[in-house]
């Protein structure tokens, strides 16, 4: 069991880490973050410790695409539209 939580945590920091090169304030900030991040938890056991903050990382996996489509969408809405129209 252990094994399969130590996967599931590498494959967590992996995707962060991956959507962590578009963030606003720096891949760099970012990934000084997310390291302290997992190494403030490193020394947990309790597997269902570890499964809430896996649940936890995939929350802040959903909160930063939902980031990134925001910008987007303003990106090309700002391109379409002029700022004056309402």
């Amino acid at each position: 069991m252990a094994n399969s939580l130590r996967g599931e945590v590498k494959k967590l920091y992996k995707n962060l880490l991956y959507l962590g090169r578009e963030y606003p304030k720096g891949a760099d900030y970012f990934r000084s973050r997310l390291k302290a991040a997992f190494l403030k938890n490193k020394d947990e056991t309790d597997p269902e410790k570890i499964k809430q903050l896996i649940a936890r990382g995939e929350f802040v996996i959903k909160e930063l695409e939902a980031l990134y489509f925001l910008r987007k969408y303003r990106a090309m809405k700002k391109r379409y539209y002029s700022e004056d129209k309402p």
